[in-house]
């Protein structure tokens, strides 16, 4: 028969596993996040760039449709401040945060 000693501690591992878990979960689901919204953060940038280069050419009717399509649900604004033509692009991410990234180009460039 087995005695019971007064501060036996079997079953203490799996008590500690069962509380750190969500916790590690939760933390490996943040940092996934993160990086998703980095990419699309670097993707909706490239896409503001390559949209701005278009918009200075005189291209500026194909600028939403080339944001739109990089990032599947970025919208596109176009100015112009002086010799440069901008392009603002945004785009929603995950918990209601909100991307947005912005390009000029030298208008008549080629």
């Amino acid at each position: 028969m087995t005695k019971r000693v007064l501060g036996d501690d079997r079953g203490s591992v799996v008590a500690e596993f069962a509380v750190a878990l969500p916790a590690v979960a939760l933390v490996l689901l943040l940092g996934a996040g993160a990086l998703g919204a980095t990419a699309r953060q670097v993707q909706l940038q490239d896409a503001a760039a390559d949209a701005a280069r278009l918009a200075s050419r005189g291209e500026e009717h194909r600028v939403q449709q080339v944001v739109a399509s990089a990032v599947a649900g970025a919208t596109a604004e176009v100015s112009h401040q002086g010799d440069l033509v901008c392009v603002r692009a945004a785009a929603g991410a995950l918990l209601g945060v909100t991307l947005a990234a912005s390009s000029c180009a030298l208008a008549g460039g080629g």
